[in-house]
């Protein structure tokens, strides 16, 4: 195993070191470095190479939004800021917008390589799960401030404000794109190491690739500093980015549809949530009495009355297994008052199925339990089947409590009453024995919340 994992890094190392190999020998031999300059090719290489990167940060990004993980959003925007940088670059191809080269369109990649490299650095970095959630919750405002930096960079570069005014020469051009590279290589080079030492604790093909593109991009931006337009050395560049952002692409589409970036998520961790389970009452024996069909509708029609309360808790609807519905509250910690949402969406579901019951009485009634405790977070499985699950006792528990309601009934663990507001009106059920569980369990029927913490409207009929 061992043998095998040196001759995997003596392959990569010598896969990535060849075309660093390649632009030395185009630079010692400058006989080499033949010049094609073809407009064209130009603006279809780099339109093509900003199209994926677009596509790569906007999957990434509402992956990243679904989690709550910092590290995958980060990563989104190194796509996106290169893109976006990218895309300008293309416009300078002469005879596509403008008549000549534009001062801002040609300095566009390194400046948006060199924002990707900081963004790419910053995913490499270990965050709290709390820091995480606190970031995404901010990445509609983060997006939006990195859009407006690139039209800004637009505007002023049409606008040909001073220093964008004049073509740069070719020695002001080289400290320019030196001074941009120096960083930016710095930086990749610091994000390569660290997706180096993830993927040495779990070798997994995503880390790798990511971690391969961080190493073509330093190279990418040594090419552009040392670079002659349009020389072999010029267009090097070009290809490594495709190369880099292509190698992401493809093994994000050979990976599992399900969870696809997970490789790329911070380390699940403990967090404390709420846990809604949801089942009908026999419904096992009214579904050998009638057709598949009608048992369908049942479990459809419930469904469909429960989600619109659940998603006005910001609960996240984890499973549908039967007739069960299992939500979960603060996976992305970021609901200190998750308890409660549960028990009012507890309590607006079972508004919602009583009226379904008074439409259809020979169908089977609700139940809901609640229960609020410590879980792991995490995705587990792999290729054929992944999901990002929480696991631990806290969620049997809340289906155990479930089982113990009465039609029509939310019933809750000691740990969701303790946090629920002074006020709320229960029936204490005492200590009830569940399965799985050695020592009995205080329980409780939640009867209405007090007013201000979701209104007389939460109140159920006993």
């Amino acid at each position: 195993m061992k043998r095998t994992r040196t001759g995997a890094t003596l392959a990569w190392t010598v896969a990535v070191a060849l075309p660093l190999l390649g632009l030395w020998l185009l630079l010692a031999r400058p006989s080499l470095d033949v010049e094609w300059e073809h407009h064209p090719a130009h603006f279809w290489l780099v339109l093509a190479v900003a199209l994926t990167n677009v596509t790569l940060g906007v999957v990434t990004s509402d992956a990243a939004r679904q989690r709550a993980d910092a590290r995958l959003f980060l990563v989104s925007l190194a796509f996106l800021s290169s893109a976006g940088f990218l895309a300008l670059h293309a416009l300078a191809t002469p005879g596509v917008l403008l008549d000549a080269p534009n001062t801002g369109f040609v300095v566009a990649t390194p400046i948006g390589l060199l924002l990707a490299a900081v963004f790419a650095a910053a995913s490499s970095i270990e965050l709290s799960r709390g820091r995480s959630a606190a970031l995404v919750r901010k990445s509609r405002l983060v997006v939006a401030a990195l859009l407006a930096l690139m039209a800004g960079w637009a505007a002023l570069s049409l606008a040909s404000v001073p220093p964008l005014d004049e073509p740069l020469p070719a020695e002001k051009a080289d400290g320019w794109l030196l001074g941009f590279a120096a960083p930016g290589m710095a930086l990749y080079a610091f994000a390569a190491v660290r997706y180096w030492l993830f993927y040495r604790r779990r070798p997994a093909r995503m880390l790798l690739g990511v971690l391969t593109a961080f190493a073509l991009l330093a190279e990418a931006m040594f090419a552009i500093a040392v670079a002659r337009n349009w020389h072999a050395t010029w267009w090097e560049w070009h290809l490594l980015m495709l190369a880099a952002f292509g190698l992401v692409a493809v093994n994000a589409r050979r990976e599992w549809r399900e969870e696809r970036w997970s490789d790329l998520y911070l380390p699940g961790g403990e967090l404390e949530v709420s846990v809604l389970f949801a089942d009908l009452q026999g419904f096992t024996s009214f579904s050998e009495s009638r057709s598949t069909a009608e048992v369908t509708e049942v479990v459809d029609t419930y469904v469909r009355k429960a989600l619109p309360f659940v998603q006005r808790e910001n609960g996240e609807a984890d499973k549908l297994i039967g007739d069960a519905l299992m939500v979960t509250f603060n996976t992305h910690g970021d609901q200190p008052d998750h308890a409660l949402r549960a028990v009012r969406a507890g309590l607006a579901i079972q508004r919602g199925a009583a009226e379904v019951t008074a439409e259809h009485p020979d169908w089977p009634p609700l139940r809901v339990g609640v229960n609020s405790g410590v879980v792991h977070l995490g995705v587990v499985g792999g290729e054929g089947k992944r999901e990002f699950a929480a696991l631990g006792d806290a969620i049997n528990l809340a289906s155990r409590l479930e089982g113990k309601a009465r039609p029509g009934q939310v019933v809750v663990g000691p740990d969701t009453y303790r946090v629920l507001p002074d006020g709320t009106e229960v029936e204490p059920l005492g200590s009830v024995q569940v399965k799985g569980k050695e020592a009995p369990v205080d329980a409780y029927v939640v009867v209405a919340l007090p007013s201000g913490s979701g209104g007389r409207d939460e109140a159920l009929e006993s």
